[in-house]
């Protein structure tokens, strides 16, 4: 594929007021129906008992290692997709986009599709498209963990089953559509990059996805092992994934709120004590990571920043 020219990009749009405001109220409204719940006696002793330093060592290592598998699998798709990519240049520009997902992770990859385009001069809705393939692997990665638990929970899981079948189902439509080609989604940038990687593209995009999601999924899962909730690997193929999905719902800041909500109803039942006390230990193993995660990325993602926009002004230099 030859590198594309520039191609104008247009600013994103900027959202109103209510719009930006009514996440944190939903995160506020869950979490305080997750605090009313807990015993906060049993919220304090999980914290104070918990190694701070491993649990904070933990955290770095959890971040660099996301960092560079997310951004190995990333450079893949958009070297295929789009134009050649320095792994390097990936790695600093998806360090920098940590800095909007502090709001939301998909503020953050929109952010970083915008930026790409920017950079590389590409068509921003090709970009897109490259970053819809992230998505759909991504979410491919997330399912077959969670299938990988039909062996040890078909009948102790009700909605397992179920869920398991009925997403496998969409995205075997989904595959159908990618291998057919439809005109109406050929004549789209955005879809078009998704159908030129055909099946065997996805299937590519799906095996260097796969390791940023085994990294996400054991920095979601060893947090609680800090706390001492115990969830056996094989509950945690189960229920971690959809504590990963729901985390990243455009819902809430950083699935503040969500994660404590959709966290005490699967995995209290792993936690010591009575249920306001497992309540409480749950609440606190979610809450300090969130914070942890963010004291690292505000401290990292800005320095990521600047050498992002020393890159934009080196391309905008080269043109």
């Amino acid at each position: 594929m030859s590198e594309p020219g520039p191609v104008p990009t247009a600013a994103p749009p900027v959202l109103p007021a209510w719009r930006r405001a009514l996440p944190f109220l939903v995160a506020a409204l869950l979490l305080t129906f997750v605090l009313y719940r807990i015993d906060f006696h049993a919220f304090w002793e999980a914290v104070s008992r918990t190694h701070y330093v491993l649990f904070f060592a933990f955290t770095l290592v959890f971040n660099a290692a996301l960092l560079g598998a997310d951004a190995l699998a990333t450079a893949q798709v958009y070297n295929a997709l789009v134009c050649p990519v320095r792994y390097a240049e990936l790695f600093v520009i998806r360090g920098a986009s940590y800095l909007p997902s502090l709001l939301n992770h998909h503020v953050g990859q929109a952010w970083l599709t915008y930026f790409m385009a920017k950079v590389y001069k590409a068509s921003l809705w090709r970009v897109a498209g490259a970053t819809l393939l992230v998505y759909a692997t991504t979410f491919g990665c997330v399912y077959l963990i969670g299938a990988a638990a039909l062996p040890f929970h078909h009948g102790s899981v009700p909605w397992l089953v179920p869920v398991t079948l009925a997403i496998g189902v969409s995205g075997l439509a989904y595959l159908v559509v990618i291998a057919t080609k439809p005109a109406f989604l050929r004549s789209r940038q955005t879809t078009a990059a998704l159908l030129e990687s055909g099946l065997r593209g996805h299937l590519l995009a799906l095996a260097y996805r796969l390791p940023h999601v085994v990294v996400l999924f054991f920095g979601t899962w060893v947090p609680f092992l800090f706390f001492g909730i115990d969830v056996p690997f094989t509950d945690a193929l189960a229920f971690i994934p959809v504590v990963m999905l729901v985390t990243a719902l455009p819902i809430t800041p950083q699935g503040i709120g969500t994660r404590e909500f959709v966290a005490l109803q699967l995995l209290a039942g792993y936690a010591p004590g009575n249920p306001q006390a497992q309540a409480g230990t749950v609440a606190a193993t979610t809450l300090s990571w969130a914070v942890s995660l963010t004291l690292v990325q505000v401290v990292f993602a800005p320095v990521f920043m600047r050498q992002a926009q020393r890159l934009l002004a080196r391309a905008n230099r080269a043109t």
